[in-house]
C-alpha cells in the first residue's frame, strides 16, 4: 500500500489539533481525486485513523471536564444535572433537549 503518511507519526502519538489537521487535508486529497485507487484506499484508512484519534482525544476531554464538574456539584458537560448523571435515560433526554443527538 502507498504511504500517504511519509512524515507524519503515528496517529496514537498526536494531539487532537494534529490530527484534525491531517484529516482535513486527508479529506481535501480525496475530494480532489486524481488519485490511484490504492491511494485512495490507504488515504481512506489513514482517515479513519484519524479521526478515531479526534473521537478518542474529545471524549477524554469530556470527561475530564465531568469530573471536574461533578466535583463542583454543577453538573455534566453535556448539561445533566449530578443527580440524573446515573441515569442514561435522563442523560439522553437533557441532550436531545439542548438541540443535540
Amino acid at each position: 500500500m502507498t504511504d500517504t503518511s511519509t512524515h507524519a507519526p503515528p496517529a496514537g502519538e498526536m494531539g487532537y489539533e494534529q490530527a484534525r489537521d491531517e484529516l482535513v487535508a486527508v479529506v481535501r486529497r480525496l475530494e480532489a481525486g486524481g488519485s490511484t485507487l490504492e491511494e485512495s484506499l490507504a488515504l481512506w484508512e489513514r482517515g479513519e485513523e484519524l479521526a478515531a484519534v479526534c473521537r478518542r482525544r474529545l471524549e477524554g476531554a469530556r470527561a475530564r471536564l465531568d469530573a471536574v464538574l461533578a466535583e463542583d456539584g454543577e453538573g455534566t458537560a453535556d448539561g445533566t444535572a449530578d443527580e440524573a448523571a446515573g441515569d442514561e435515560g435522563a442523560a439522553d433526554g437533557a441532550g436531545a433537549a439542548n438541540g443535540r443527538e
